[in-house]
């Protein structure tokens, strides 16, 4: 299962480098990460497979997971269309997405408050 992990941080240097390394330390791989906040606080998403691992380390190292969710993650071919392709598969189903960015190895991470409908959507 994949999980998108949470973490709301500091704005500063080296914010990303805790997380990184905390999530690591705990031998739990990243697979994407994004981070949205131009302010002071940035709220990071992290996408991890063994999240009990990752929480733990992050909370040794001070640093809070504040939500956490399963997430739908796709293969797919690096080419042109390929996002508009899925995405419009997904609106014909009705399904509202609140969350989509690229994971390493040609990946495409969804999330959506009806996870059950998005996967049914992507089948």
């Amino acid at each position: 299962m994949a999980v998108d992990l949470v973490i709301d941080v500091e704005n500063t240097p080296g914010a990303l480098a805790q997380v990184a390394a905390a999530i690591s330390d705990a031998g739990v791989n990243i697979a994407a990460a994004t981070c949205v906040g131009p302010g002071e606080r940035a709220e990071l998403h992290i996408l991890v497979k063994h999240a009990g691992a990752a929480r733990h380390s992050l909370a040794i190292s001070h640093l809070a997971v504040t939500r956490e969710r399963e997430v739908v993650v796709v293969e797919v071919e690096d080419s042109p269309g390929v996002l508009a392709d899925l995405t419009r598969k997904i609106a014909r189903a009705g399904v509202d997405l609140d969350l989509v960015y690229v994971a390493t190895r040609n990946r495409v991470v969804f999330g959506s408050p009806d996870l059950d409908r998005l996967k049914a959507a992507l089948d």
